[in-house]
């Protein structure tokens, strides 16, 4: 799978979480669906697309939960 599509299935995930006020608590709840449901290698090409291409088209709290992801690997 492609960065591209993984940006495209991170901001879908991100939207199913909009509900939430805080971003903080909406990115938590980003970073516990990936890490429940992706597999690694898809999790590290992940955060590998958006370090060397940067956050483009990536939604606010999908960044958050990128950073939140590096910051676990």
């Amino acid at each position: 799978m492609d960065g591209v599509q993984l940006v495209r299935m991170v901001n879908d995930i991100s939207n199913f979480f909009s509900f939430e006020e805080d971003q903080e608590v909406a990115a938590a709840g980003v970073v516990g669906h990936i890490s429940k449901f992706w597999n690694p290698r898809m999790r590290t090409q992940l955060v590998a697309h958006v370090e060397e291409s940067g956050v483009g088209d990536l939604s606010d709290v999908a960044q958050l939960a990128i950073r939140k992801l590096g910051q676990s690997s």
